[in-house]
């Protein structure tokens, strides 16, 4: 070969080069589709795994719904036949009576075992879904809302009786001065205070009155010996703990309210005479505006597991003869 010749090309070679490039897109063709209906595929099983996922959700709402609504129904029906058991009996409520007695966790199956006729499917659901429950009597607490009488004023002897509790509590009396001011602006019906961009709103909850000045640590602590009613109520010295025996009555020392407390487990009262007579000198005032030995107001507490979800509900009820209605009703996912 003479210099500057080049080499001449290999027959067949150009046709070579163009098959290997079709063979390479054709096989990179087939990877993207591959790839294709393998994410089709993936978004079509997550979207069916979705779908079943929200379907097992709202039935197990649905469930849960209808599961704690029967519950509160069997609740009320307890306190209907307590107050038809106090008219014969003299009208009193203490902590031996049957609606007092908490509900241990029992699978929902033992309640349908005397049904002949129920559903094998409902039967298998039942056996993983678990009922407690609780109705606590909110007579035995403190009511806020008789810090501010009917008139719209400061009731004098109920601020009394707080303070005495903040102390008994160690909390701060300061915070006492603004719950109570703070509570009087809200339920007053002025034009003028309607109008203050100022005035605070009523709270319907305990957890609320943080919005009357209360602190969140303060709140914690008198939680269990406060509640927040729609009306005045008195205290219930049959189920009153005594903490707020002693500061319901401002004489009794912490000392008598838990000797109190004893003597009423052999015997509940079933007048206030007969807790004057135990009391002595220390029943002074003992009056029906603040002390009772009988409840309107209870709350019932539901907590439904279902396999791994866990759903409570509180309500609270009144009760006025064989009446039990449903004031209202809170339900969420159990804090873990």
């Amino acid at each position: 070969m003479r210099p500057g010749e080049k080499f001449p090309a290999r027959p067949g070679a150009p046709a070579a080069a163009s098959q290997a490039r079709q063979a390479g897109a054709a096989l990179l063709t087939a990877m993207l589709t591959v790839a294709l209906v393998a994410s089709l595929a993936a978004g079509a099983l997550w979207q069916q795994w979705r779908s079943v996922e929200v379907e097992a959700a709202e039935r197990a709402r649905v469930q849960s719904l209808w599961l704690l609504t029967g519950a509160l129904d069997w609740a009320r029906l307890i306190l209907r036949e307590d107050a038809r058991e106090n008219a014969r009996s003299g009208g009193a409520d203490y902590l031996s009576e049957p609606w007092a007695v908490p509900l241990e966790e029992a699978r929902l199956s033992t309640f349908l075992a005397a049904d002949k006729k129920s559903d094998p499917d409902a039967d298998a659901s039942a056996s993983q879904s678990f009922l407690s429950g609780l109705i606590t009597d909110l007579q035995s607490r403190l009511n806020v809302t008789n810090l501010v009488d009917s008139g719209g004023k400061v009731s004098e002897p109920s601020v009394n009786t707080f303070a005495k509790l903040f102390q008994l509590l160690g909390l701060p009396p300061g915070e006492l001065q603004m719950l109570v001011e703070n509570l009087r602006l809200a339920l007053d019906p002025s034009p003028e205070n309607a109008a203050n961009p100022q005035a605070p709103l009523m709270p319907q909850r305990i957890d609320q009155l943080v919005w009357l000045g209360l602190s969140p640590p303060s709140l914690a602590a008198l939680r269990p010996f406060i509640t927040l009613l729609p009306v005045r109520t008195p205290v219930n010295l049959n189920t009153a703990s005594a903490t707020v025996l002693s500061a319901s009555i401002p004489s009794l020392e912490m000392g008598q309210a838990q000797r109190l407390v004893t003597l009423r487990q052999a015997n509940h009262f079933k007048t206030l005479a007969e807790v004057t007579a135990q009391l002595g000198q220390t029943a002074v005032p003992l009056n029906a505006a603040q002390h009772s030995v009988n409840s309107r107001f209870f709350e019932v507490q539901g907590r439904l597991r279902l396999d791994q979800a866990v759903v409570e509900e509180h309500s609270v009820v009144q009760r006025d003869g064989l009446e039990v209605k449903t004031l209202w009703r809170d339900r969420g996912a159990a804090a873990p």
